[in-house]
């Protein structure tokens, strides 16, 4: 596996390009629930569609939440885009269970260590509007190994309205602890938070497609 090699400089130097580069790519980036999350850490999971989910949560991580982020990637895309590595990316490969097995643990090291740890269930990037969103059951053995660390839950839904430019929706959930995770094992509890993410996911594009914008900010500053 590839570790992470985060650079602080590095990640200084990435936010000042990462502005500007949204800006020109998204009319808006919509935002609900987006706040401070004072538990430290955290695991942060996410459905998967598109390149720029990473950038998205390095970007509401350096504007909003502020914490030690490392996010696990497949390891084609990590030695395809290896700068994620110095923002605190490490690899994983769903094709070697040994690899696997050495990308949760090296999770479980960087919670231990009170770093945040983003993963994605799925897996790999899928089109926003398949389902089910199939998680694998990673998710479950990081609550399984660490049940005082709770699990946000972040969705993105990518859509176009009246602009030139596409937007993204976002919605961010309160924190799940391990109580409010229902199951006792490793898949009932990876099948919960599919769940989950899954309602959370179909109500953000249900708010999409029905344009109520007046509950979200725009992430963007823009008016």
């Amino acid at each position: 596996m590839i570790i992470a090699k985060k650079s602080r400089l590095f990640e200084k130097g990435f936010a000042l390009y990462l502005l500007p580069l949204l800006r020109r790519s998204f009319s808006h980036l919509l935002g609900y629930g987006i706040r401070k999350i004072p538990e430290k850490p955290v695991i942060f999971i996410a459905n998967h569609s598109s390149w720029w989910d990473g950038l998205l949560f390095f970007f509401l991580n350096h504007t909003v939440w502020k914490h030690d982020i490392h996010m696990m990637m497949h390891e084609k895309n990590l030695r395809k885009y290896i700068f994620f590595r110095y923002l605190g990316a490490f690899s994983i490969d769903k094709q070697n269970p040994k690899d696997i097995i050495r990308s949760l643990q090296y999770a479980e090291k960087l919670l231990a260590e009170g770093k945040s740890v983003v993963l994605f269930p799925q897996g790999d990037e899928y089109h926003q509007e398949i389902r089910p969103l199939a998680f694998s059951t990673g998710i479950g053995y990081l609550v399984e190994k660490h049940p005082d660390v709770p699990v946000v839950p972040i969705t993105f839904y990518y859509s176009f309205r009246h602009d030139q430019k596409p937007e993204v929706w976002i919605r961010q959930s309160s924190p799940l602890s391990i109580e409010k995770i229902a199951g006792t094992s490793r898949k009932e509890r990876t099948a919960f938070l599919q769940d989950t993410v899954t309602a959370q996911l179909d109500a953000l594009k249900k708010e999409a497609i029905a344009e109520n914008v007046s509950e979200f900010n725009d992430l963007l500053g823009k008016e």
